[in-house]
């Protein structure tokens, strides 16, 4: 088939998790479910935050930035493919396959920063708590979140512009359930190394930073909490950091399954598979891991509950 430019008329053709139509029903509801279930766990988390006084601090406040995040990021790719199940229509337009790839870069990455700034967080207030206030001040969580979002944008538009410079063939298959970067660099008809060199290159610098951060705060956190004589504030302050290691953890480790299930197999199915607990998943079991194993967000949500239904004091 003869490589054209795409234009405003071209589109991919996303082939889903399964071309099985009697799987279609299944997909659709567990999707639609967990989808249900991460927009309103993470607006809980945002919702709680937001209404108590007892929460507005540096570590809450990048929380309130990572459940909005994970509600964008999920909302990037199920709902299309949701549409796509319910239609019977693998389509999806050039612009939108873009737009697609362009915001899920975005969040993806910056749910990667907002965990590296929530783990500073914790090795400030557990290595420096006398200086944690003047430190983490507002005006410095605020400057760290604005910052990653500029750029965050600038590096997800010079991919997006290194991909316009790409030929397509008229209704490329993409065996995925969204529109991928990795994914559509493969599909494309023509030269794509330089998409490659700077994939990786930005891959390393977005991906080695932010997690090398993430190891030299917990690196410094261990060896405080290791001189400290009492066990019960070793407790209490490791237990600070236990929601976050377990999200950090749940992050990374879903994130590595992508990349090695996609650089070991060939089959699209087993990286699909890869990619769903990766973008559906994560931002599915966040908010219950700071609800479960935190007891401020537990006593924020019951307060919030109990407005809600107004509840006797």
């Amino acid at each position: 088939m003869e490589a054209e430019n795409q234009t405003k008329f071209s589109k991919f053709l996303l082939l889903g998790l399964s071309e099985d139509p009697e799987l279609q029903p299944l997909f659709f509801g567990l999707f639609l479910s967990m989808y249900v279930v991460a927009v309103l766990g993470n607006l809980s988390i945002i919702l709680a935050v937001t209404s108590d006084s007892h929460l507005h601090t540096p570590m809450y406040f990048f929380l309130f930035n990572l459940s909005f995040v994970d509600i964008c990021c999920i909302t990037t790719t199920v709902p299309k493919m949701l549409v796509n199940i319910q239609t019977q229509n693998k389509d999806i337009s050039y612009i939108g396959c873009l737009t697609q790839v362009y915001f899920f870069m975005i969040f993806a990455a910056l749910d990667n920063f907002l965990l590296t700034m929530m783990a500073y967080d914790r090795f400030v207030a557990i290595c420096h708590p006398l200086h944690y206030t003047v430190i983490m001040n507002p005006r410095l969580c605020v400057l760290l979140v604005l910052v990653s979002w500029v750029i965050i944008f600038l590096v997800s538009l010079l991919h997006i512009v290194l991909i316009t410079r790409l030929n397509f063939c008229i209704d490329t298959e993409m065996p995925h359930f969204f529109c991928e970067l990795t994914q559509i660099i493969k599909v494309a008809c023509s030269d794509t190394h330089i998409n490659y060199i700077f994939l990786y290159v930005l891959t390393a610098l977005m991906g080695v930073f932010p997690l090398s951060g993430i190891l030299f705060s917990y690196s410094q956190i261990v060896s405080s909490l290791m001189r400290m004589s009492s066990a019960g504030r070793k407790y209490k302050a490791f237990s600070t950091c236990g929601s976050h290691l377990s999200v950090v953890s749940l992050f990374y480790g879903t994130g590595l399954w992508v990349c090695l299930s996609s650089a070991v197999t060939h089959s699209s199915q087993t990286s699909s598979i890869a990619s769903v607990l990766y973008t559906v998943v994560t931002p599915m079991l966040n908010p219950f891991i700071y609800s479960l194993r935190n007891k401020d967000v537990k006593g924020a949500l019951g307060r919030l509950l109990c407005r809600a239904g107004s509840c006797p004091r």
